[in-house]
């Protein structure tokens, strides 16, 4: 009993609510142009209609972001920040281990969250992907299980669930439904990846039934944005080519090289979109069932990584090795579920890679980010 004592006193001593102010680079990021497609107003997020929850988010409410520092928690913060919220509950992975079922509990019985985004993950591109497949598929699903069932055990009021577009067959129709789910073989570079979010969605959908628990998945499309990972090897497509052709830029070499051939098509969100649709869903979706969250547009790779050689260095030739793999021929979300339900994306492709490079190049400066963001 006395080692439980020493233990709880210890990771509750090692807790901390995130408070710290932004960087001018993640303001001027937060303010930036790109939202051509209107979007809503910020403040308390209550939206009054026959799918909202009961549950709505007072401003006070006990607000649990997982993964704070990563992409999608990071933006998860800035737009709860900016619409008011300030009772957000943090934890680095230095100070909370979500693999660890039983520090995740102290935790929750010491932090009691009302709400919790579960966005923490090991991520990574098509070279992380199939370089750590043990470590995508045991961390992911230790992290979304522990979490899980403290929400579970502690009387969470309403989880949200974040899996991936990677989790639907290789040769799905196009645009993908829900629907597809499990309807075929993975894509082989991120199975292992998929299998973790797949298991993850189950097992929201096994609380809700056996237990009623208000716990709901949301799949996002391809992200991007600022807080992304921009490491050369095990970073994702946008950020690694932003790096890419930046460094070629500053050392002055002509000739920039992306993986593949450049003709699989892919779909792009900026991360403040999807940030907007995770709290748009804890407040007005309860239903059983997964929801896609993108834009329904897609490019090529070659489309892309022209847009972001243009932005970043006009003067380079942009070359493709084909001995790399491609990943899936096209992956592109159907959001009529979403659409219906009222949210659409505001940040169009171009006005967001633009941020996005000028908050690489602020973050450069500031902090000397040039690869990898720091541990969620």
């Amino acid at each position: 009993m006395t080692k439980d004592k020493d233990l709880k006193k210890l990771i509750r001593s090692r807790m901390v609510e995130s408070n710290e102010p932004y960087t001018a680079a993640r303001a001027q990021m937060l303010s930036s142009g790109g939202h051509s497609r209107g979007g809503r107003a910020a403040g308390p997020v209550d939206v009054d209609d026959e799918n909202s929850s009961t549950a709505s988010l007072p401003l006070d409410a006990r607000i649990f972001v997982s993964g704070h520092r990563g992409l999608v928690g990071s933006a998860l913060i800035r737009k709860l920040r900016a619409a008011g919220y300030q009772n957000l509950l943090t934890a680095t992975r230095d100070q909370l281990d979500l693999r660890d079922q039983a520090a995740v509990s102290y935790w929750f019985r010491a932090n009691r969250p009302e709400f919790v985004f579960l966005v923490a993950g090991t991520v990574g591109g098509i070279g992380a992907n199939t370089a750590r497949p043990a470590a995508f598929l045991y961390d992911n699903m230790m992290i979304h299980a522990t979490v899980v069932q403290a929400s579970h055990d502690f009387g969470v009021k309403k989880l949200l669930y974040l899996g991936s577009s990677c989790i639907y067959p290789r040769d799905a129709s196009q645009p993908i439904t829900e629907e597809r789910l499990l309807e075929g073989p993975l894509e082989p570079t991120n199975e292992a990846y998929a299998i973790a979010k797949i298991a993850g969605i189950k097992l929201c959908e096994a609380y809700r039934t056996q237990y009623s628990d208000n716990f709901i998945s949301a799949m996002p499309t391809n992200l991007y944005g600022p807080d992304d990972n921009f490491d050369l090897a095990d970073g994702h497509l946008v950020a690694m080519l932003i790096r890419r052709f930046h460094e070629a830029r500053l050392r002055g070499d002509r000739q920039v090289t992306a993986w593949g051939t450049g003709t699989p098509r892919r779909e792009l969100m900026h991360v403040d979109d999807l940030a907007d649709a995770c709290l748009f869903l804890m407040a007005t979706y309860d239903r059983p069932g997964f929801v896609n969250v993108g834009t329904g547009e897609d490019h090529t790779v070659r489309q892309i990584a022209e847009t972001i050689r243009d932005l970043v260095h006009p003067d380079a030739e942009l070359v493709f090795d084909p001995t790399k793999p491609d990943g899936m021929r096209r992956k592109v979300l159907d959001v009529s579920r979403i659409h219906a339900l009222g949210w659409r994306h505001s940040i169009d492709l171009a006005d967001g890679l633009r941020s996005t490079y000028d908050w690489y190049r602020s973050a450069i400066r500031i902090r000397g980010v040039t690869q990898s963001p720091p541990a969620a």
